[in-house]
């Protein structure tokens, strides 16, 4: 279970944001590129190597050899808070879904767009209708 590290009134963005691939292998590829930053992040918290809520500007060496082995240059070692928040992922198809009320997802939308994929990012709470909406 994920705990939710956010401050202030933004913790209700109800966000959705969508990776359209142009095959389901890509889609796949990043989920589980997402998958393995997370168990990296979690991990390094568990070490104590990770503070959330005092970001660091230094990788931990594990992190920074999966994101040499993954070949994802893009995200700073500040933005990998971002893995230990609630964020739900999932795979629909070639898209990938990801949900949260957090509204710092940088980290998540460097991994779709260099994996390839064209991104949409919205409001749940303006755009119910939709698919992936969670509602008003």
């Amino acid at each position: 279970m994920k705990i939710w590290y956010g401050y202030g009134s933004e913790h209700s963005m109800n966000l959705v944001m969508i990776g359209q691939f142009r095959a389901v292998d890509d889609a796949i590829k990043a989920k589980e590129a997402i998958d393995e930053i997370t168990k990296q992040v979690d991990a390094d918290v568990d070490a104590k190597l990770m503070i959330i809520g005092e970001p660091s500007n230094r990788y931990t060496d594990n992190m920074l050899k999966l994101l040499g082995r993954l070949q994802i240059h893009s995200i700073g070692p500040t933005e990998l808070e971002q893995f230990a928040y609630d964020v739900k992922v999932k795979v629909d198809d070639d898209r990938v879904i990801m949900t949260t009320d957090e509204v710092d997802v940088s980290a998540f939308l460097k991994i779709l767009l260099d994996s390839g994929a064209r991104v949409e990012v919205y409001s749940a709470h303006e755009y119910s209708d939709t698919k992936y909406g969670r509602g008003k």
